[in-house]
C-alpha cells in the first residue's frame, strides 16, 4: 500500500534503537525525509548505517540530543528544521515497587517520557498549524490504560501522554493536524530481550519458555501471546502518520496484543 507519504520530513525521537528506530525505517520505506535522535553519538550513528542499508533509497539525518532537558529540545528542533510529521517516541521503563519509588525516579520519569513530547510538540505545532498539514504521534503504552502495580511511575506517564495527545488534537479542530496516540504492548526491544534471557538463566529455562511464563503470569490478558515486534507497532505509526489516516484524530490506538480487555 502506497501511504502517500513521499516527500515529507519527519522526526522521530529516541530513534537510535527499539521502537522508535522501527518506525523511522517505516517512514523511510515510504519516501519519508527522516530525523533520528539519540543521546549517544556511537548508537546513533549505527543507527544511522543500519537504517541506510535497509533501505537503500533512505534520506536521513541525525541530530544527537537528550530530549529530556529543555536544552537538549531546543537543540533538537533547531537541528531538525521544518517537520510534517513528530513522533514523540523517547522514554523509559523500570519495574519497581512502588513504596521504593524516589521522587526523583519520578521526576526523571516524566521529564523523559511526558515532557519531551510535551517540549518538542509546542515547538513544532505552530508551523504544522501554519502549513494546514502535519502529524503528531505520541508512542504510549497499554500501561497507560492498565497500569501495573510494579511500574507505578511508568504508567503514570503513559497515562499523561494520552491526555496531552487529547488535549493538543482539540487545539487542531479544523484543520488538516493531527495528534494522535499509539498504545504498543509488551515489545521485543533490546531491552526486552535482555530482561528475556536473564529471566530465562535465573530459571534454568529456555528464551521461549521465559517468554511463555510471562505472558502466562505478567500479561494472561495477552492474545497474541507473545512480544509484539518493533516493525509491528511502526506499521501502525506509519499508517497514523500517513493522509489515509486523516479521519484518526485525537485517538487512542491500541497496537498492544489484545492485553487491553475494553469494547474500545
Amino acid at each position: 500500500m502506497d501511504l502517500q507519504l513521499r516527500g515529507r520530513r519527519a522526526l522521530v525521537s529516541g530513534s537510535s534503537a527499539g521502537i522508535g528506530w522501527a518506525i523511522a525505517r517505516a517512514l523511510a520505506a515510504e519516501g519519508v525525509e527522516v530525523v533520528l535522535n539519540g543521546r549517544d553519538a556511537r548508537r546513533l550513528a549505527q543507527a544511522v548505517e543500519r537504517l541506510c542499508a535497509q533501505v537503500r533509497s533512505a534520506e536521513v539525518d541525525a541530530v544527537q540530543a537528550d530530549v529530556a532537558t529543555p536544552e537538549g529540545c531546543d537543540h533538537l528542533v533547531d537541528a531538525a528544521g521544518d517537520v510534517d510529521i513528530l513522533v514523540n517516541n523517547c522514554g523509559v521503563c523500570e519495574a519497581a515497587a512502588f513504596e521504593s519509588i524516589a521522587d526523583a525516579q519520578w521526576t526523571r520519569m516524566f521529564d523523559i517520557n511526558v515532557l519531551s513530547g510535551v517540549r518538542l510538540t509546542r515547538a513544532l505545532l505552530p508551523a504544522m498549524k501554519a502549513r494546514n498539514w502535519g502529524r503528531v504521534v505520541f508512542v504510549s503504552s497499554e500501561s497507560g490504560i492498565c497500569p501495573p502495580g510494579d511500574m507505578a511511575h511508568y504508567a503514570m506517564t503513559k497515562s499523561a501522554q494520552l491526555s496531552v495527545s487529547r488535549a493538543v488534537a482539540e487545539t487542531c479542530a479544523g484543520t488538516a493536524v493531527t495528534v494522535n496516540a499509539v498504545l504498543p504492548g509488551p515489545t521485543r526491544t533490546e531491552g526486552v530481550q535482555v530482561f528475556l534471557e536473564r529471566m530465562a538463566r535465573d530459571a534454568g529455562c529456555s528464551t521461549a519458555e521465559a517468554e511463555s511464563t510471562f505472558f502466562s503470569k505478567q500479561r494472561p490478558t495477552s492474545l497474541l501471546q507473545r512480544f509484539v515486534e518493533p516493525a509491528e507497532v511502526a506499521a501502525t505509526v506509519a499508517f497514523v502518520c500517513s493522509p489515509l489516516a486523516a479521519a484518526m484524530n485525537g485517538a487512542a490506538l491500541s497496537a498492544d496484543g489484545g492485553v487491553i480487555r475494553s469494547l474500545y
